[in-house]
């Protein structure tokens, strides 16, 4: 397992039948070949089955797009301590599209917590946030997203980068341990240099990286993120 060290940028392969077995392989390699030839921080979401694959073959963070604890499991269901086990470093919890109940919440951070895994916990408000960082242990990082944004080109980086800036101070103010993460609608290097600059830890995309990758320009696009974003000492590369 790889400590989830900020900044980062996170690329999410959601459900896409193109990037799963050989196809990830090609894929993660070329996250990790940037990764490498521009010093910035990259991690992978890749799915379930696939976990133990870019663990395996890259040096990337992997962060599990969702688990439950083994005790809540039904038949199918992926586990925490199956993604811990499979070389994961980090679990998504209460995604916009795969929502958790407040109470679950808190338990699987406390799982996460106990078996060594990063806790990344959706919050679409601050509201919400006050009340996932009221878990004991509190969330490593908040994962700001509307639903709305998902997919979408306006999230709320273009649209009000101001409500993200109160977001990430409100965050300090109460957990200065807890990082930020933002998603939903980052799809351009602009975006992402927007997104730093209002003061989050992370950020990431899913849709446009699958975009990119479909149309063969996935490497640049790559690249063109890197250059904005942040070092680990929190310079930049422009």
């Amino acid at each position: 397992m790889h400590e989830l060290e900020s900044p980062f940028f996170l690329v999410n392969t959601k459900t896409s039948p193109k990037v799963v077995g050989d196809d990830l392989c090609e894929f993660a390699a070329t996250v990790e070949r940037v990764a490498a030839d521009t010093s910035r921080r990259f991690a992978l979401a890749p799915q379930g089955p696939d976990i133990r694959l870019v663990a395996s073959e890259t040096a990337l963070p992997v962060v599990a797009q969702t688990a439950v604890r083994h005790e809540d499991a039904s038949i199918g269901d992926v586990t925490c301590e199956a993604v811990a086990a499979a070389g994961a470093d980090a679990v998504f919890v209460n995604h916009p599209e795969n929502e958790d109940a407040l109470a679950a919440v808190g338990r699987l951070v406390e799982r996460c917590d106990a078996l060594g895994l990063a806790s990344i916990v959706c919050v679409p408000d601050h509201q919400t946030a006050a009340a996932a960082l009221a878990f004991d242990p509190a969330p490593d990082c908040l994962l700001f997203e509307q639903p709305a944004d998902i997919a979408s080109e306006g999230g709320v980086v273009r649209s009000n980068p101001a409500v993200l800036e109160s977001f990430v101070e409100f965050v300090a103010a109460e957990a200065p341990e807890t990082r930020v993460f933002v998603g939903g609608g980052i799809r351009t290097a602009e975006d992402v240099a927007q997104a730093f600059d209002c003061g989050v830890d992370a950020t990431g995309a899913a849709s446009a990286a699958l975009e990119a990758a479909d149309s063969d320009d996935f490497e640049a696009w790559l690249r063109a993120v890197a250059a904005v974003m942040p070092t680990a000492e929190g310079g930049s590369n422009t």
